[in-house]
């Protein structure tokens, strides 16, 4: 059985009773539009710990375009049955004026690596998910929370700030899940177009195969793709594209990378 809460003191004397009974906590924050990615999550978060918590809150201070908050895709029914199927413990719907009761006057700001990529492109952007990721994480009370690697800066940023703060909770990467043409699960997928749709899979491909950053660029340019970026960092290739009206994320592992570029020659 799932238990929906909407009260954050509710949550938390639900919370401070598993505690008591010496029950451990896994937590999945989501923004919902859930799809097999999120499902992997509650999966590992179930094998791992003794209760598994699902946040879903489509957070309103990380899109520097109103409209891209506009169109983000809400289906809370279907989720909803989705994480009973899959056996979620306790599912915790928050609400804006709850979780930003001081106007957003607080906020987490990361002067380094938030610069870079992402951060770059969306100013603002990782100091709202920082912000609201503290927030969540301090609610929920979880001995681990679990993040998929799709989104590698963040994941790298949340853990970071954990580690800074002294959070008690384990952050855990999870890996990206794939369609079988390779393209990563988003909640974006769902507006692309048929057209965008066939062609999005070469993000993944170009990016998986290139020798080089600019080499994926040059690539990525030639199958009509508008690339923010490329960037090998860390052992990772992290790249952004648009394509039609929908803007993709993704990354590789430079292993992975260089020996698909060797099977190429």
């Amino acid at each position: 059985m799932t238990t929906v809460f909407e009260n954050l003191s509710a949550w938390r004397d639900e919370r401070l009773r598993q505690t008591h009974a010496g029950l451990t906590l896994g937590f999945v924050p989501t923004m919902g539009a859930l799809h097999a990615g999120h499902l992997s999550l509650v999966r590992r978060s179930r094998a791992e710990n003794d209760r598994t918590l699902v946040s879903i809150f489509v957070n309103p201070t990380q899109f520097d375009d109103p409209q891209d908050l506009v169109q983000y895709p809400r289906t809370l029914e279907s989720d909803l049955e989705m994480l009973r199927r899959e056996g979620a413990d306790f599912v915790l719907l928050p609400d804006a004026a709850d979780l930003y009761a001081d106007g957003f006057r607080f906020r987490v700001t990361e002067n380094e690596r938030s610069r870079t990529l992402e951060g770059a492109h969306r100013p603002g952007h990782f100091e709202a998910v920082l912000t609201v990721v503290l927030k969540l994480l301090q609610i929920a009370g979880a001995e681990r929370a679990y993040f998929g690697e799709k989104d590698w800066q963040q994941m790298e940023l949340v853990r970071d700030m954990a580690a800074a703060f002294f959070l008690p909770t384990d952050i855990v990467p999870c890996a990206t899940v794939r369609e079988a043409d390779g393209l990563a699960l988003s909640s974006r997928n769902r507006r692309l177009a048929p057209v965008d749709r066939e062609r999005a899979p070469q993000f993944f491909r170009i990016l998986s195969t290139a020798p080089t950053a600019d080499a994926a660029v040059v690539d990525l340019r030639g199958e009509g793709f508008i690339v923010d970026y490329v960037h090998d960092r860390n052992g990772r290739r992290l790249g952004a594209v648009r394509v039609g009206d929908v803007r993709l994320i993704d990354n590789v592992s430079l292993g992975d990378a260089r020996a698909a570029d060797s099977r190429r020659r």
